[in-house]
């Protein structure tokens, strides 16, 4: 069965047809056993190369293919890489639906183009930031809010070469939640000292990470 309903798919597909540029790589890591959610999103991202010819989508085994994960940096699974001209950091843990579906069409456009429609003034102050930054969004697949949250952190990881995004999916891995308190969604932690719950504009949340690179 289906997981994008087809009612929805024909507008998809224009929409993916007008916006993409360049193509975009869509690489999953998977597992057989312990990964609840694995199948669905190899099903999912399968589905959505077949929406455009522009998206390609590559499948690993996360264990048998131990040295590709580690060399796109993956620790856990379901995992999927948005790559695009280069690799932007751009990382989404656990399966896109419901609301996070949105999440990964922005990102997979963004990534596409090369550029998003952040302000000016906040592309040109992420110019300022000279380290590296990690930034992990926890999110669910019900909750309204979390794909812009989601996506600003995407956002940055394709405006600066500093910063990589994981989206992560707190439902699915409820350990990390635990690690990191997750107690309502978004929330985002930046490079491990700094987070923050709830949906903030773009300029505040890049104030978050301009605190956190100090």
């Amino acid at each position: 069965m289906s997981l994008i309903p087809e009612e929805h798919k024909e507008h998809l597909k224009m929409e993916l047809n007008d916006k993409l540029e360049k193509p975009v790589k869509l690489v999953m890591f998977s597992q057989e056993i312990e990964c609840q959610f694995c199948s669905q999103t190899r099903e999912l991202i399968t589905e959505m190369a077949t929406l455009s010819d522009k998206i390609n989508a590559e499948v690993y085994d996360f264990l048998a293919d131990a040295e590709k994960a580690k060399e796109y940096g993956v620790d856990k699974v379901p995992a999927i890489i948005i790559l695009g001209e280069k690799d932007y950091g751009v990382r989404y843990y656990g399966l896109p639906f419901g609301y996070e579906l949105q999440t990964l069409i922005e990102s997979i456009i963004n990534v596409s183009r090369g550029r998003t429609d952040i302000p000016e003034e906040v592309k040109q102050r992420l110019k300022e930031i000279k380290t590296p930054v990690h930034i992990q969004v926890f999110v669910t697949l019900t909750c309204p809010y979390c794909p812009r949250v989601a996506s600003i952190a995407h956002k940055f990881a394709i405006e600066s070469d500093f910063v990589k995004a994981d989206v992560i999916d707190a439902g699915e891995f409820p350990h990390i939640g635990l690690k990191y308190n997750v107690m309502g969604v978004p929330k985002t932690i930046i490079n491990e000292k700094i987070e923050f719950v709830g949906l903030l504009p773009e300029d505040l949340f890049l104030e978050h990470i301009l605190l956190a690179t100090i």
